[in-house]
């Protein structure tokens, strides 16, 4: 059965947590879709994981297009966000609803994903029939304003952070991502809004957990302290690719099994 937006908050009435995991292409997609994930984030951390780049600050719009129509493609049952990028919506209201529609009309996507206080554009956007996921806390957009990678919403700054989710809910989100947070602020948030959170290094209260797919796997060079590696495919495929060349040097693939005859 196709997972919708009323779904995951039926699921945190009900007290039932639920996984979220970033996919960047249409294998990854369907088997994640087929594993029982039941939301895939098309993820501007496409930008660092799959293309190289230094940050997630710059992934075009026609990248991310391109990545979620492949990972729209491979799901078959699971919600597909698509995440818009840096300057892809905070020049104007109007640029932001702009490509958040073309997340659904050209990506395949069925829900949107926003970083940071965007009340106004989450508003907007649910008038018109564009579910919004919001995202506060560390948002790494910002990662140049906020000074690096740094956990939000200590002391004092407790109270922004919880005044945006609730903000981010009355404008009509249907779940707030939580990055980066102090697990008590994390808990606090999660009691504090009716819509479902879904943590990221903020906690094990939060009624949903997301990790990045290259995380998840062990393909990452180096593992933030939030994530947990549940395999460890880059020792798997490295020794794989050895194999191959090592059999290719010596003459012993391919063999009389993997070749044709007359």
């Amino acid at each position: 059965m196709t997972v919708t937006i009323h779904d995951l908050r039926a699921w945190k009435a009900q007290g039932r947590r639920f996984a979220m995991l970033t996919a960047y292409d249409f294998p990854t997609a369907k088997i994640l879709d087929e594993a029982g994930i039941p939301v895939l984030l098309v993820g501007d951390s496409v930008a660092n994981n799959v293309l190289g780049y230094a940050d997630t600050l710059p992934v075009t719009m026609d990248e991310m297009l391109h990545h979620t129509r492949a990972v729209a493609r491979g799901a078959r049952e699971a919600l597909v966000v698509g995440d818009l990028p840096f300057l892809s919506y905070q020049v104007s209201l109007e640029e932001g609803v702009r490509n958040a529609g073309r997340f659904l009309k050209e990506g395949g996507a069925r829900a949107v994903k926003l970083e940071g206080p965007q009340v106004e554009l989450t508003h907007r956007l649910v008038d018109l029939g564009i579910p919004v996921m919001a995202h506060v806390g560390l948002t790494p957009q910002s990662v140049n304003a906020m000074g690096g990678y740094r956990v939000q919403g200590r002391g004092d700054d407790a109270s922004r952070v919880l005044e945006e989710a609730r903000s981010l809910e009355k404008a009509g989100a249907f779940a707030i991502v939580l990055e980066g947070l102090p697990s008590e602020l994390g808990a606090e948030i999660t009691r504090s809004v009716e819509i479902p959170t879904i943590g990221i290094g903020a906690g094990p209260d939060t009624d949903g957990q997301v990790l990045v797919f290259h995380d998840l796997v062990g393909l990452s060079e180096r593992l933030p302290r939030f994530a947990k590696a549940y395999a460890d495919l880059r020792t798997t495929i490295g020794g794989a690719a050895h194999a191959f060349a090592e059999d290719v040097a010596n003459g012993t693939f391919p063999d009389t099994d993997h070749s044709y005859r007359n």
